[in-house]
C-alpha cells in the first residue's frame, strides 16, 4: 500500500493478493439505472431481471450482444423549472467490480434492487482475462503481462461475467477501471501519455468484447450490451493521470471522468468538454480533517497500511465510517444539494466493516424526499438537459452553503 498520507487518496482493486490503488467510470448510449433525474418511472431495482432476448444480435465473437434498450430505465430527465429545488443525487460506484467468491457483488446488487438504486460498476478489463493468457496484456510503460492487481481465477472470472451481466440487466452502468492498476514508479499511470491511455482503453475493451475467443468458453452467455456504446467514463487507478486521459476521453466521446482526487461537495463542471465528477472530501467524525468519500481512504486513516487492523477497534471504525458517509450526504442534502459520490471496492478490509458501513449509509439515504440513487451516466443525462446558467449559479454554492432566500428565490434569478 504505497503513498498513504494522513488524507490518503489510494484505493484498491479486487483480486488475489490485490495491490492497493484506485479506479474508473462512465458510458455513452442511453440511461442506466434507477429512479432518476427527479423523474417518475421504474428504476434499476424493481422487478426480476429479464433474460437477453432470443433475438439478440451477437457482436463480434459473441462475447457481447445487442439485446435492445437496457431494462429498468427512468423517464427522460427534464430541466429544472424556474426556482425548483434540485434533486439530491447520490452515486454509489465500485472500483474493479470483480467477484472473488466473497459474495459482495451479488450482495450489493440485491441491496440496490431492494432500494430501487442504480449504481456504476467500474469493471477492470483484466478481470476478464485468464492468467494463462496474461501475455496478451501489454501495459504502457510496464512489462508484458504485468499487473499491480491480481489476476482472477477462471472460476472467479466466470462469476464476474455472471454478475456484470446481471448488473446491466438490473439497470446499472458498466464503466471501466482500466486494467493493471499501476500507481507507483516510472510505469505509474500518472506518467502515461494520452497515447498510453488510448492503448490501455483499447485493451480493456478488447478483454471485455473478446473474452470468448481469449478464454475458449464458448458455451457461456454473452454480456447483453455493446460495450463500445456502453462505455462512457471511468476512474483511473489511484486517481492519477487525469490530465493526459482527458484528451483521449474526449476523442472517444466519453461523457465524464471520475478520477479527480479530493473534490469539494459542489456542483460539477466540465474539463475539455467532459464532466469532471470527483470523489469528495467529507467530514470524518472525531477527527480534525476530512476524508475522501471512499472505503480505502477511511481505512488509511484508521489502520494505516494494514487491511487487518486491531479487531477490537472494528466496531468503532465501522461507526466512524458509516457516520462519515452520512455526514457527507447530510451536508449536501441540507444545503447546496451538490451530488454526493461514493467510491468503494468489493473487499473485506478490517473484517468487512466498510461494506457494512456503505450498506448502512445507503439504507439511511434511500427513500428520503428528493433523493435520487443513480449511476454516473444517469446523472450526466440530467446535467446535459439543464440550463447552463442555472448550473453555473448552483456552482457558486460552497460545501454546506444554502441558497440565499431559498431555492425559489436563488434559482429564479438565474
Amino acid at each position: 500500500m504505497r503513498g498513504i498520507t494522513r488524507r490518503g487518496l489510494l484505493g484498491a482493486g479486487v483480486g488475489a493478493a490485490a495491490a492497493i490503488g484506485l479506479a474508473g467510470c462512465e458510458s455513452a448510449g442511453g440511461t442506466g439505472g434507477s429512479g432518476a433525474a427527479g423523474q417518475p418511472g421504474k428504476g434499476g431495482g424493481g422487478g426480476a431481471s429479464p433474460s437477453p432476448s432470443a433475438k439478440a444480435r451477437l457482436i463480434g465473437d459473441g462475447s457481447t450482444a445487442d439485446t435492445g434498450k437496457q431494462p429498468h430505465q427512468p423517464a427522460r430527465p427534464e430541466p429544472l423549472e424556474p426556482g425548483q429545488t434540485p434533486p439530491q443525487f447520490v452515486v454509489f460506484s465500485w472500483d474493479g467490480a470483480g467477484e472473488v467468491g466473497n459474495g459482495l457483488f451479488p450482495r450489493f446488487l440485491e441491496l440496490a434492487k431492494e432500494h430501487d438504486a442504480a449504481m456504476t460498476f467500474f469493471l477492470s478489463g483484466l478481470y476478464l482475462l485468464p492468467e494463462s493468457k496474461q501475455t496478451l496484456y501489454r501495459p504502457p510503460k510496464n512489462r508484458v503481462g504485468a499487473s499491480d492487481i491480481g489476476y482472477l481465477t477462471d472460476d472467479h472470472i466466470k462469476q464476474t461475467l455472471k454478475y456484470v451481466r446481471q448488473a446491466w440487466l438490473d439497470g446499472h452502468e458498466i464503466g471501466t477501471h482500466f486494467n493493471g492498476h499501476f500507481c507507483a514508479g516510472s510505469g505509474s499511470v500518472g506518467n502515461w501519455s494520452s497515447a498510453d491511455w488510448q492503448s490501455e482503453i483499447d485493451q480493456a475493451v478488447k478483454f471485455v468484447t473478446e473474452w470468448k475467443t481469449i478464454s475458449g468458453w464458448s458455451d457461456l452467455d454473452p454480456l447483453p450490451f455493446d460495450y463500445r456504446k456502453e462505455l462512457v467514463g471511468g476512474r483511473t487507478p489511484c486517481l492519477l493521470g487525469q490530465d493526459n486521459l482527458l484528451p483521449t476521453a474526449k476523442k472517444l466521446g466519453w461523457r465524464y471522468d471520475a478520477s479527480s482526487p479530493g473534490g469539494h461537495q459542489m456542483w460539477p463542471a466540465k474539463k475539455l468538454g467532459v464532466w469532471d465528477l470527483p470523489l469528495q472530501q467529507i467530514p470524518f467524525p472525531g477527527r480534525g480533517f476530512e476524508v475522501l468519500s471512499m472505503d480505502y481512504n477511511m481505512l488509511a486513516n484508521q489502520s494505516g497500511n494494514s487491511t487487518k487492523g486491531m479487531t477490537s477497534r472494528y466496531p468503532e471504525w465501522k461507526k466512524q465510517s458509516t457516520e462519515a458517509y452520512i455526514a457527507g450526504f447530510q451536508r449536501a442534502y441540507e444545503s447546496n444539494r451538490a451530488p454526493f459520490f461514493v467510491g468503494n471496492h468489493f473487499e473485506q478490509w478490517n473484517g468487512g466493516i466498510y461494506m457494512d458501513a456503505v450498506e448502512s449509509a445507503l439504507k439511511h439515504i434511500a427513500g428520503k424526499k428528493d433523493v435520487r440513487l443513480v449511476s454516473f451516466r444517469q446523472f450526466c443525462d440530467w446535467l446535459d438537459v439543464q440550463d447552463p446558467k442555472v448550473l453555473e449559479k448552483m456552482r457558486t454554492l460552497q460545501p454546506g452553503q444554502s441558497p440565499t432566500g431559498g431555492w425559489n428565490t436563488f434559482l429564479k434569478s438565474a
